[in-house]
């Protein structure tokens, strides 16, 4: 559990200065679950330049409470909690100063957002909330204000979690509530997890990784581990001391999302996964007559695959579609062995090409429409599909052939300038596996993703 705050202080001497407001949000990693905002009276002067720089003046602040009337509501809202802030050295800094003059030792572990943003976010020209959040497209309501700005911090941590693909924020906060009854372990399990689509992850009482998984029902799939009597399963109950996830809102993000974290983090209970996910490809060559002929082989050839797929079972049910779809021939897609004319020819489906009865031209047409369906080689585009939330989609970046990565964007977001895509998604390894993942996803029919072209 997070508590992110946002702190505007009268200015002055170093730990002279006073609250002047506040604003915390409980945020658990998916939304907020409490808050607190309140205007503080310092009782003690507001330095000119900071009357200028937040709008907040003596006369604003005369009937608000002081800071030991709130206190109380601070440690409650923040206990059990990691402490967020934008800079958070200085707020953190103010808070304990202000607890000292009551008497009170407040302690929380804490997190910079700045520190963080360096981190995962190396590219930004500015790590100030004001520009970074206006690079990113993060709406600021009220800037220089405690609501406001801790608003703007709750959406940049949010984008944080997405890029820490390491898992150690969540892993920080997973070892301050370790839990040792595996009763306690499996009702927390239940309560925790939604029954959504995503990624969920559980860790040891050191706050380690150990086992990530992905569903469209996370609730049910997750349970399942605390019910199965496999020898994994019940490692697994034994060790597992806490469990965290992330809502995708849709199934390709979370096969995207998994296939990168197990690789970068490595949990021990997943490491007999399979390397690739694919087993067959297609591929296409040009006969000795000018015809585009495809192939189905193994996805571990050295050629370059037109695509890839699950297993040979699939590769064959798809071309036979793509037979029918694009009107080709049997034969020269490799699912009629013969010397003479294919089977569909003998019953009009297919116009000849197998016999040269239709030219390799007019032919090629169409299987070359096909190869342009099935292959993203050198095209620059985005995936736009449902996000997480109503108001919110989500975006897979391919550039120049390569998956760059997936983010979240408002609904109202305009997606045009390619660095801003950049700095919004979470980049990932453009390797085969997600590849193969893209491209099975955008083979499939009725789904409702859009496909928007960007500039080369």
């Amino acid at each position: 559990m997070f508590a992110i705050l946002d702190i505007e202080s009268t200015g002055g001497k170093f730990n002279e200065e006073g609250i002047t407001e506040i604003a915390i949000y409980k945020f658990d990693g998916e939304e907020i679950v409490d808050q607190f905002s309140s205007l503080i009276n310092p009782e003690r002067k507001i330095q000119a330049f900071v009357v200028g720089l937040t709008g907040i003046n003596q006369e604003m602040l005369r009937t608000a409470p002081k800071f030991y009337q709130v206190a109380k509501r601070i440690i409650e809202i923040t206990e059990d909690c990691i402490l967020i802030a934008h800079n958070a050295k200085f707020d953190y800094r103010i808070l304990r100063t202000e607890f000292k003059r009551l008497g009170y030792d407040y302690k929380r572990k804490s997190i910079c957002t700045v520190e963080l943003s360096k981190k995962l976010l190396p590219d930004e020209a500015s790590y100030s909330l004001g520009k970074l959040t206006r690079s990113l497209g993060i709406p600021v309501s009220k800037r220089h204000r405690a609501a406001g700005d801790a608003k703007a911090t709750v959406e940049l941590f949010k984008l944080l979690l997405q890029k820490d693909s390491q898992k150690n924020i969540i892993a920080e906060s997973q070892r301050l509530h370790p839990v040792k009854s595996k009763d306690k372990k499996l009702i927390r399990l239940i309560e925790e997890i939604p029954a959504k689509t995503g990624v969920y992850y559980f860790f040891n009482e050191a706050g380690e990784v150990i086992y990530i998984g992905k569903s469209k029902n996370m609730k049910k799939r997750a349970n399942q581990h605390f019910t199965n009597d496999s020898h994994k399963s019940k490692q697994i109950q034994k060790e597992v001391s806490s469990v965290n996830y992330e809502i995708t809102g849709n199934e390709i993000l979370a096969l995207l999302k998994e296939n990168q974290e197990i690789k970068d983090i490595q949990p021990k209970y997943n490491r007999a996964l399979k390397k690739r996910n694919f087993t067959h490809a297609l591929f296409e060559t040009v006969n000795s007559k000018g015809y585009i002929e495809f192939k189905i082989g193994s996805a571990q050839s050295k050629e370059t695959p037109i695509t890839t797929f699950t297993n040979l079972q699939q590769a064959k049910s798809t071309m036979t579609r793509y037979v029918e779809e694009f009107e080709l021939c049997q034969k020269l897609c490799g699912l009629h062995k013969t010397k003479g004319a294919c089977f569909n020819y003998t019953i009009k489906a297919c116009h000849g090409a197998c016999v040269q009865e239709e030219s390799s031209e007019v032919y090629n047409q169409r299987a070359k429409s096909l190869i342009e369906q099935l292959s993203f080689q050198r095209k620059s585009f985005l995936v736009v599909d449902q996000g997480r939330k109503t108001g919110e989609k989500s975006i897979i970046l391919i550039e120049n052939g390569a998956f760059k990565g997936f983010g979240y964007v408002a609904l109202n977001h305009q997606l045009k300038e390619l660095k801003r895509i950049k700095s919004i998604i979470t980049h990932m390894d453009d390797n085969p596996n997600a590849r193969h993942i893209v491209s099975s996803y955008l083979r499939r029919k009725n789904n409702r993703f859009k496909i928007q072209e960007l500039p080369k």
